[in-house]
């Protein structure tokens, strides 16, 4: 668990300068064997046990890489979304202790939001160039985590922010899996759907029930600097 923690830690601090620097140096992190992009798109987070919530969709954006095996059809998917954010929205209120944010709160709602750095680690089967099947786990380390109250107070609307991270576990747990297609005969964007399962109870009080992140993910992987690298691989070998 503690080397898993580190491993995520060094990874939470170093993955947004990764992504500015991949953008510039694509080309140099593919190689015949090893396909470097970018990952995003929207998902749908909600929270397992915790009832009065609606699903919303959020952006996360991140890197992948795609590991090629000794079976061909067989890949190793894995990289980081560094902005990756799960919870639930459109929740209940709850008092907060200060009779004026309680009033003027009383008829809107929460919404919980849970930053994580999520690091997917999935075998993906290839059908044919196109259509593919993945699925693995994902560990993530939270980042911060806040309740956003919003009403409106018939002049306009109200927000406030109240951090929770205290209230959650630094660690996640799970399963993913999912499928997609690759257009432009199997050289171009990655189109997938992808489902999270939380495994580990996230919340930090034994008192309260069970909770468990859930997400489903409507996911963009645009190789990055592919064909570029492919060209300088074939040149090699024909010297």
């Amino acid at each position: 668990m503690r080397i898993a923690l580190i491993f995520l830690l060094l990874v939470s601090y170093s993955s947004r300068g990764q992504v500015i620097m991949s953008l510039l140096l694509g080309d140099k992190l593919n190689s015949g064997k090893i396909e470097f992009g970018l990952d995003g798109g929207i998902n749908y987070p909600s929270i397992r046990g915790l009832s009065g919530g609606d699903l919303r969709g959020t952006f996360n954006i991140g890197f992948y890489f795609d590991i090629k095996v000794k079976n061909p059809a067989w890949l190793v998917h894995t990289g980081v979304l560094v902005k990756s954010t799960l919870g639930e929205s459109n929740l209940p209120v709850y008092a907060l202790g200060d009779p004026n944010l309680d009033n003027s709160f009383a008829a809107g709602s929460v919404d919980t939001k849970i930053n994580y750095f999520n690091v997917p680690i999935m075998m993906k089967y290839k059908f044919n160039k196109n259509i593919y099947a993945e699925a693995g786990i994902m560990p993530s380390l939270r980042a911060k985590a806040y309740d956003v109250f919003t009403a409106s107070d018939g002049k306009g609307d109200l927000e406030y922010r109240l951090e929770t991270g205290d209230k959650y576990h630094r660690l996640d747990f799970g399963l993913i899996g999912g499928v997609g297609y690759r257009l432009m005969g199997g050289n171009g964007m990655n189109l997938g759907v992808r489902y999270y399962l939380g495994l580990v109870d996230i919340t930090i009080d034994d008192t309260t029930p069970n909770q468990y992140n859930s997400s489903l993910y409507l996911a963009v992987g645009i190789p990055i600097g592919v064909e570029k690298a492919k060209k300088k691989t074939e040149k090699q070998t024909t010297e």
